[in-house]
């Protein structure tokens, strides 16, 4: 057994279901009003659709309004974080959590990295020239470069191996860590989860994702969104 994998599992947070909880979804029409394999097809491109296109084919319009302020803020809190902390968000969009968190900690470092160019060239432009764009399977850091690294709603939409590296990868690069994937607890959360995902690829109930985690050697804390 590893070091790391000897460490077991971190703490289970809950950061930001109240923030998913608050969009009201109709879970059915997307289904039967719209082609949803074409709609998944042109969602997984990641493109400018995906982002501010027709809301069929993701977010329907990705804006700054300042809803991710209080998740940095708590953030920042529960990890004590300070002014010369480098935090890396793996799957950054836009960038909006991390321009929060310069606003919650004053002097944090920030970097981001995202597989989609449209995103990265229409992010804020206070946090864009921190952004790289690549894969969370392959992080381009040093060792323990970053105090903390998170990663919210990006690894369930990874295949089985490449979800396995970005843990090792999150791992490498963090001293500390927090991951956060839609997940189910029931067949309703389950059904509807299916009905609503564009991109994701790896369904796993609360249980089985632990289980993942665990087998990957994760060490870090986690949380799930689920679709009630």
């Amino acid at each position: 057994m590893s070091p790391a994998a000897a460490r077991g599992l971190g703490r289970r947070i809950d950061f930001t279901q109240t923030l998913h909880a608050s969009t009201k979804r109709d879970y059915v029409a997307r289904v039967v009003e719209h082609d949803k394999a074409e709609s998944a097809e042109i969602a997984m491109q990641y493109g400018q659709e995906y982002w501010d296109g027709d809301r069929r084919y993701g977010y329907g319009g990705y804006r700054y309004d300042g809803r991710w302020l209080p998740i940095a803020q708590a953030m920042a809190a529960d990890y004590g974080l300070k002014a010369g902390n480098r935090v890396l968000d793996v799957g950054c969009g836009k960038g909006f959590l991390m321009h929060e968190f310069t606003q919650a900690v004053p002097g944090v470092g920030v970097a981001g990295i995202d597989v989609s160019a449209y995103a990265i060239a229409n992010a804020l432009d206070d946090v864009k020239p921190h952004l790289t764009l690549g894969t969370a399977a392959k992080l381009p850091y040093a060792d323990d470069e970053f105090d903390l690294v998170i990663s919210l709603g990006t690894l369930h939409n990874l295949g089985v191996d490449d979800l396995f590296t970005a843990l090792a990868e999150i791992e490498r690069v963090g001293r500390r860590a927090y991951v956060m994937v839609e997940s189910y607890r029931d067949q309703r959360e389950k059904a509807n989860l299916l009905y609503w995902q564009l991109t994701c690829r790896s369904f796993y109930s609360v249980e089985d994702w632990e289980s993942v985690f665990r087998r990957a050697g994760y060490t870090g804390d986690y949380g799930f969104i689920f679709f009630t």
